[in-house]
Parts: C-alpha cells; structure tokens; sequence
C-alpha cells in the first residue's frame, strides 16, 4: 500500500468536497446542472451538498486514518463512491460528452485510490536493511 498517495488523493477530495459543499456550482456547472446563465437552482444546490459533504468526510478520513486496515476501509469507501458516481453520473448526466466526462474523473480518482492499495510503499525500506546507528561499523553476523 502507497500510503502518500492514498493520503494525497484524500486531502484532494476533502477540499473539492469542501469547495463544492460552499459553492455547488463548481460541480453544477461543468456537470450541465446550472442553468443557462450559468446559476445553479436550489433544487440542485441542494442536491449536490451531501454529495460533497460524503467526499469531504471521506476524504478527511483517507487522510488521517492510521496506516493498515483503517486506511484500507477508508480507500475502499472512496473507491466505491467514485466508482458509483462514474455510473451513476455516467447514466444520468444531460449532454453525450458531460456524461464521458464525468465517467472519466470519476474512474480516474478511483483509479489513483486503486493504485495506492496495489503499490508496494514498503518495497524500498525492505531493500535497504535494518537502520543501523551512524558509527556503528559493519555488520557481523
């Protein structure tokens, strides 16, 4: 498990869910969901912030989870939750290629979650051997 990148991909998410939490448009609109003059209705501000408010917290929970089976749920939950918003949003989405879009960040994200649990983050501390004083002179055996 690559632990840095696990975290860096739940700081990313905690602060888009933030930002969208705070000013839903910056999801509505690349979304289609804003209406032509490129305000966002209620209805879809309202709709959006729990969405946001999911990747924030998970987010938040990706980036402070203690390394091992903690910051695993926590990637799986976000792995699940972009996978589901690709299919979803993919589905659902007005307009041919804001659904591509869309299906494409969102698969993206879940992806670089992915890649985090597969990575082997231990592999160069295994090569270097146990951490010896400075000093200490070579190793007998």
């Amino acid at each position: 498990m690559k632990v840095s990148l696990l975290r860096a991909v739940g700081v990313a998410t905690a602060a888009y869910g933030v930002a969208v939490a705070a000013a839903p448009g910056l999801l509505a609109r690349p979304s289609g969901l804003a209406g032509d003059d490129g305000r966002t209705a209620p209805g879809i501000r309202t709709s959006l912030r729990p969405l946001a408010w999911r990747d924030a917290v998970s987010g938040l929970v990706m980036a402070l989870a203690p390394d091992g089976p903690a910051l695993r749920t926590a990637a799986y939950v976000r792995i699940a939750a972009d996978f589901g918003d690709a299919v979803l949003l993919g589905a659902t989405l007005p307009g041919r290629a804001r659904r591509v879009g869309a299906v494409a960040v969102s698969v993206g994200w879940g992806a670089l979650s992915v890649a985090g649990l597969l990575a082997d983050g231990q592999k160069q501390e295994a090569r270097k051997g146990p951490i010896r004083p400075r000093g200490a002179g070579p190793r007998r055996g």
